[in-house]
């Protein structure tokens, strides 16, 4: 009879002692042709060796011990939340800091160069804004002037960029706690105010109010802020012109999510600061389906956006205001935005001093490009830089900071220069990464293959990043295949990226080989794609996770027999649905993950609430399509880790399924986390996470031991 435990993880945890632990290792690697597919994989034949090579150890696959230990993927990944430029040109970041237990702090880039960045955030404070709970946009600078929002009380601070003795002084009232919070302000310098997203949570914490309001800068007194724009359900992007007289602003309501529909408005400011009058520029004819993003105005008044009216691409387009008209810039079958899941995205940037052209990234196939726009001839002039995969774009003195990354590259900023012409980059340079990549990892990192791949339906193909097993001191045996971890973004409206990751480097330096699939309904390939979810969440995606590891299996890449799954958020409703709906994999690692839709639904907040109306319909699918109404169907061990701060997923979720599974006899496993929130922050919590995942899936379906000394969770059955 198997049984479960709770584990409920503050600083500690009920652990077995004394589990037996064996060290081993391998690596692979060869080129392989499947279904008109080809793939690479180091040679697993055996290697000659010289007195300048190492010893090639022959070990099962899993068992690799290598250098990139959980110590390193928890303490080196930090996140990035956004960047600027102050009025000396120098670059200004916000990093997560999980030493910190996830911290966020402003960081200013050095003087001189190689010397340190200085912090700019005091250390009892910390910049990010739980607006739509996923925040973004938490900060503004101006000149010296920098407006971010404080994490604990969620008001609005200003301090300067440059003193060293400048303390942080509150621009907005004090409710007695973070009862209400602020996102992508903008400085509007001709009324020298602050105009910002305002998320106001005092009449209901799930159901805020959400307006556009200015913020007085010129006062020393606080005062409650003025509201410009309400009465919709959502918005973003406030944008100001640069003469005053204008703002733009995204707007949308339920039921839709912004990337279903949205749009894009403009208002008139009048003398006294108020909007006189207001025009939607897009997204108003119903009987043009498009979800407009990221106005912006150039130094001429001219009016920018992103819509995907035409073709169901993001692309770009202008507002002629004399007419009334939206033109297209430029048309590509190609994305050059990204879903509304965060505020304060910067996807392109009108160069200064460059009247007609705009810097930008466009993504097609797995891949991101960097380009130059010419306005008027409506040229489209890719750069090459070492970024495959890029996010936003900022203008600096006589350069661009570009966000991006690539299979080499974790996430960065990197300042571009161009040469006199702008057609190409001059000069390229990393000035911040998100983690220290020693250059003794580097024969250990796994090189992402992009695959395509046929799904249950007939002439529908999904796309996925396959990481085969790399490691140059081990090898396995000639008849065994690695075991496979699929990994299932979250989102669903999302799209995973084939980039330097060391948490996906954890597991192939350890010889398993790790696909992360994005399923139909992933952004990155268009709105028809995008829409494959629609009215069929836990279905198409469940059934694409599926269809790429048994394609993988009949190529001869993996082991049919070790199949896990893993995924965050709705990535583990995905995981959760495939095994209990499926039977391709033979164990599963849920992060805070969705198992009872129906609860979900009447849980969450607002701005998902009405989310689950499209990807699922009626009440009758979301009972069929709960994993927690159907636990007789499931069969193999779970285990499941849950932030107890959690609002998008609640931890019901996780205890509903833990204590079903665990009644059922299945081995089971809960780990829950004080402190945290939808995504673990903390660099202690993010290790245990990794190392048990690890553990949990080589003691029950690996059929090896682990190199690394880890002390496993008691599971019934198996202690």
């Amino acid at each position: 009879m198997a049984f479960a435990v709770l584990v409920t993880f503050t600083r500690h945890c009920h652990l077995l002692p004394n589990f037996p632990i064996s060290k081993f290792a391998v690596s692979s690697r060869q080129y392989f042709s499947c279904r008109g597919r080809v793939f690479a994989v180091k040679p697993m034949s055996s290697v000659a060796e010289t007195k300048s090579e190492k010893t090639i150890f022959t070990a099962p696959y899993g068992s690799w011990k290598s250098p990139i230990t959980a110590d390193v993927v928890s303490g080196s990944n930090k996140w990035l939340g956004g960047f600027a430029v102050d009025s000396l040109g120098r670059l200004v970041w916000l990093e997560s800091r999980p030493t910190e237990s996830g911290r966020d702090v402003l960081v200013r880039q050095a003087e001189i160069e190689g010397d340190k960045p200085t912090d700019i955030t005091p250390q009892d404070f910390a910049v990010r804004t739980v607006a739509q709970e996923y925040g973004g946009g938490a900060f503004r600078i101006s000149g010296d002037i920098l407006v971010f929002s404080n994490y604990k009380d969620q008001r609005l601070y200003k301090q300067s960029v440059s003193s060293k003795d400048s303390a942080p002084v509150p621009l907005t009232p004090d409710y007695g706690g973070p009862l209400v919070c602020y996102a992508d302000g903008v400085f509007d310098p001709q009324s020298n105010r602050y105009i910002t997203i305002m998320e106001d949570r005092r009449e209901s914490s799930t159901n805020a109010t959400t307006t556009i309001v200015s913020i007085d800068l010129n006062s020393n007194h606080i005062r409650e802020p003025k509201i410009l724009v309400g009465g919709n359900d959502f918005y973003a992007f406030p944008r100001i012109d640069h003469k005053g007289e204008r703002v733009a602003w995204i707007e949308w309501s339920h039921p839709n999510m912004p990337w279903d529909r949205s749009e894009l408005w403009v208002g008139y400011i009048s003398d006294n600061g108020e909007i006189k009058k207001r025009i939607c520029v897009a997204g108003g004819d119903p009987s043009i389906l498009e979800s407009p993003t990221e106005p912006k105005w150039s130094i001429e008044g001219e009016l920018f956006f992103i819509t995907d009216r035409t073709g169901g691409f993001w692309n770009i387009y202008k507002w002629v205001e004399s007419m009334n008209e939206v033109l297209p810039v430029y048309s590509l079958d190609a994305e050059f935005a990204k879903p509304l899941w965060v505020f304060g995205m910067n996807s392109y940037e009108i160069i200064p001093g460059q009247k007609n052209l705009i810097a930008c990234n466009y993504r097609k196939k797995g891949r991101s490009y960097f380009a130059i726009l010419d306005v008027v001839s409506s040229k489209l002039s890719p750069l090459d830089i070492p970024f495959t995969d890029i996010s936003n774009i900022v203008s600096g003195l006589d350069c661009l900071y570009v966000e991006g990354a690539s299979e080499v590259h974790p996430s960065s900023i990197a300042k571009v220069a161009l040469e006199d012409q702008n057609s190409k980059a001059a000069d390229f340079k990393i000035i911040w990464s998100s983690a220290f990549i020693s250059s003794s990892y580097r024969p250990y990192l796994s090189s992402p293959e992009f695959i395509e791949f046929p799904t249950e339906v007939p002439g529908e193909n999904a796309y996925a990043y396959f990481y085969p097993p790399t490691n140059p001191l081990y090898q396995a045996s000639q008849d065994e295949k690695p075991p496979l971890l699929l990994k299932s973004h979250g989102g669903p409206t999302a799209e995973t990226r084939g980039i330097l990751n060391l948490n996906i480097q954890y597991w192939t330096s350890r010889g398993w080989a790790l696909v992360d699939v994005n399923y139909g309904g992933s952004t990155g390939y268009g709105r028809k794609y995008r829409e494959r979810l629609l009215g069929r969440w836990g279905i198409v995606d469940v059934d694409d996770c599926c269809s790429c590891a048994k394609f993988l299996v009949d190529c001869g890449k993996v082991d049919g027999n070790r199949l896990c799954i893993t995924g965050g958020s709705a990535g583990g409703y995905t995981t959760l649905a495939a095994l209990a709906f499926r039977e391709t994999f033979k164990a599963g690692a849920s992060l805070y993950g969705v198992a009872d839709l129906d609860s979900l639904r009447a849980d969450t907040h607002k701005f998902e609430s009405h989310y689950l109306d499209n990807l699922v319909g009626s009440d009758e699918e979301f009972f069929k399509r709960s994993p927690i109404n159907f636990v007789h169907k499931f069969s193999c061990p779970i285990i499941l880790f849950q932030g107890l701060n959690d609002k998008v997923v609640p931890p019901n979720q996780a205890r509903k399924i833990y204590q079903a599974l665990k009644d059922k006899g299945l081995p089971v496993v809960l780990v829950e986390y004080e402190g945290e929130q939808h995504g673990f922050r903390k660099a202690e919590n993010i290790k245990f996470t990794l190392e048990q995942q690890m553990l949990f899936f080589a003691r029950l379906v690996g059929r090896f031991d682990v190199a690394d000394e880890i002390t496993p969770i008691k599971i019934d059955n198996i202690d």
